[in-house]
C-alpha cells in the first residue's frame, strides 16, 4: 500500500507503545510515510479506541503497564477476529512472540529495528485491513438489495417491465414460459418467480432438458420403481415428484421428444405422475416454469412442437431481450457482477477506464449476461477476458520505457556521490563527512553503483560487507 491508497482510503495505525522515545520515534515514521496514526501508552487507553470494523491496525508492545500486549490481542480477536495486529518485542522474547502469533497476531517485530522494517510490516497489514473492509463494505451493498431488484439486475426498461410482470406472476400459481435467447437470464427469472411466490418454503428443482436422452429423462422426471428397468435396484423419486409443494424448472424444452412432450402435457393437466414400472397414480402440487431459446410458435409450425403443449405453457410468457438490445444495462449488471465476484474471491474491485467501459458497450454480447458475468470475474482476478484490452487504447506505449521514481532517485544521488567524490578527491573518509553519512553507508553506496574510491585514507575493503540480497540498513535510522 502506497502513501495516497493509505490516505485515500483512510486507514489508520493505533500504536501501543509506553516508551516516550520508542512512541514518537514511531509515529514520526508513519507520519513521513503518509500514514495517519495515534498513540496511546496503554492497552486501558487503546480499548475505547477500538471498535469492530475499525479503520486501520494495531500496533502494541508485549510489556506494557497493566495489562499487557497478549490482553490487547485477545480483546482484539473478541471485538474483530479480522482486525491486524502486531506485536512489538524485545530480542530474545521468542516465546512470547510464539504466543501472540498463536492468540491471532498479525506479526510481530523484533527491537531494535529499522524505520523500514516497522513501515513493511505497517503497509502490508494496512493491505490486509483494506481489503478486509471492502469485501465487508460490498457484502453489505449486496445485502441491502431486496426481491427482485436484487435478483433481476437492471436499468433498461425492459428489465423493469420484466420486474413488474414477474411480481405480478409470482403471486399466482400458474404455469410460465421464459423465452429468450441463451445466457440472457432464463432460470433468473424462473427463481425470483419461485423465492417471491407463497411456494419458496418448497423445492427449486431445475433441470436440462437437453442434456439427456429421452430414456433418461423418462427416469429423471417421473422415478422410477425397482426392477423397472436394467440397472434400477432401488426405487427412485423423479424430479417432478421431488419438487411437490414446489417449482420444477424445465430449460431447454424445444430439445424435448415428440413423446415426452406428451408425457409432460399430461402432468400438466391432471397434475399427476407415474413412476416408471408402476401403475398407481400419484398427485404432485407442483409449478411448472419452462424456458425455450427458439420461436416455439415456429417450431409448432414445422411440427417439432406439440401445439397443444405450447397454448398450454404459454397462458404466461416472460421474454428476455438480448443484452445487445438493453445496453443500457451493461453498467448495471458489471457494476452488480463486480461486487459478486469481489466478495466471492475477496478480492479488491477493479478500476474500469472509460475507454474499457466504451469496449464492453461496443460489443455485441453472443453470450449476453452469462458471457458479462464471466468477464467481471476475469477482471477481479486479473486474467485475460478477450473483450477489453487490459491496456488503454490511447495510452502512450513510451510511458513505459521512461525511468520510474526509484531510478530517478537512485541516478541523483549517484552523481551526488559522484560528484562529492571528485571534489575530494576520492577520499572516502572526507567524502562521507561531506555527505553527512556514516562511513559504513558511503561504502555500501560505492559498491551498489560500482563506484571506486582511492585507498591512501585506509583500507575501505575493512568496511563491513553486506551479505547478499540483504537489504540497506543505516545504523542512524534504525528505531532503538
Amino acid at each position: 500500500m502506497n502513501r495516497d491508497e493509505c490516505a485515500g482510503s483512510q486507514l489508520m495505525v493505533l500504536l501501543v507503545e509506553d516508551e516516550p522515545d520508542m512512541r514518537l520515534g514511531c509515529t514520526q515514521a508513519l507520519d513521513l510515510d503518509g500514514i495517519p496514526s495515534r498513540a496511546v501508552a496503554s492497552v486501558e487507553e487503546a480499548r475505547p479506541l477500538l471498535q469492530p470494523g475499525f479503520p486501520g491496525v494495531v500496533i502494541t508492545d508485549m510489556k506494557l503497564p497493566g495489562e499487557d500486549g497478549l490482553a490487547l490481542i485477545k480483546f482484539c480477536r473478541q471485538l474483530d477476529a479480522e482486525l491486524p495486529v502486531v506485536m512489538i518485542t524485545g530480542h530474545g522474547d521468542v516465546r512470547l512472540a510464539v504466543e501472540a502469533m498463536r492468540n491471532g497476531a498479525y506479526d510481530f517485530i523484533t527491537k531494535p529495528f529499522s524505520r523500514e522494517t516497522l513501515l513493511d510490516v505497517t503497509r502490508r497489514a494496512l493491505e490486509k485491513r483494506r481489503l478486509t473492509l471492502e469485501v465487508l463494505k460490498l457484502r453489505q451493498s449486496l445485502a441491502d438489495l431486496h426481491g427482485f431488484e436484487r435478483q433481476l439486475v437492471g436499468a433498461s426498461e425492459h428489465i423493469k417491465n420484466v420486474r413488474i410482470l414477474t411480481a405480478e406472476l409470482a403471486a399466482s400459481p400458474i404455469d410460465v414460459l421464459i423465452s429468450g435467447e441463451t445466457g440472457t437470464g432464463k432460470e433468473v427469472v424462473a427463481q425470483a418467480l419461485h423465492t417471491q411466490s407463497d411456494r419458496r418454503q418448497g423445492p427449486f428443482v431445475a433441470i436440462n432438458c437437453g442434456a439427456m436422452s429421452d430414456q433418461l429423462l423418462d427416469g429423471e422426471l417421473f422415478g422410477h420403481e425397482p426392477g423397472a428397468m436394467p440397472g434400477a435396484l432401488e426405487k427412485r423419486i423423479g424430479k417432478i415428484e421431488f419438487a411437490n409443494g414446489g417449482t420444477l424448472f424445465l430449460d431447454e424444452l424445444e430439445s424435448m421428444s415428440i413423446s415426452m412432450q406428451m408425457k409432460l402435457l399430461r402432468v400438466i393437466q391432471d397434475r399427476k405422475i407415474e413412476r416408471i414400472g408402476s401403475n398407481e397414480a400419484l398427485h404432485v402440487d407442483v409449478r411448472i416454469i419452462a424456458a425455450t431459446k427458439i420461436n416455439l410458435l415456429q417450431a409448432v409450425q414445422d411440427g417439432t412442437f406439440r401445439a397443444d403443449l405450447y397454448y398450454r405453457l404459454n397462458i404466461a410468457s416472460v421474454k428476455m431481450a438480448p443484452l445487445r438490445e438493453r445496453r443500457e444495462d451493461i453498467p448495471v449488471l458489471l457494476n452488480h457482477f463486480l461486487l459478486l465476484a469481489s466478495s466471492r474471491y475477496a478480492r479488491p474491485l477493479p478500476e474500469i477506464s472509460q475507454a474499457q467501459q466504451n469496449q464492453l458497450l461496443a460489443h455485441d454480447w453472443p453470450g449476453n449476461v452469462r458471457e458479462l458475468k464471466n468477464i467481471a470475474e476475469c477482471l477481479v482476478l486479473n486474467v485475460p477476458c478477450g473483450v477489453i484490452t487490459r491496456r488503454e487504447p490511447d495510452a502512450d506505449p513510451d510511458l513505459d520505457n521512461d525511468p520510474g521514481l526509484v531510478d530517478m532517485v537512485e541516478n541523483f544521488e549517484k552523481a551526488i556521490i559522484e560528484s562529492v567524490l571528485v571534489k575530494h578527491s576520492g577520499n572516502a573518509s572526507l567524502s562521507a563527512r561531506s555527505l553527512k553519512v556514516p562511513k559504513t553507508t558511503l561504502a555500501d553506496k560505492l559498491r551498489k553503483y560500482n563506484l571506486s574510491t582511492r585507498r591512501d585514507d585506509g583500507p575501505l575493503a575493512a568496511t563491513r560487507v553486506r551479505p547478499e540480497g540483504a537489504a540497506e540498513r543505516d545504523p542512524q535510522e534504525t528505531v532503538e
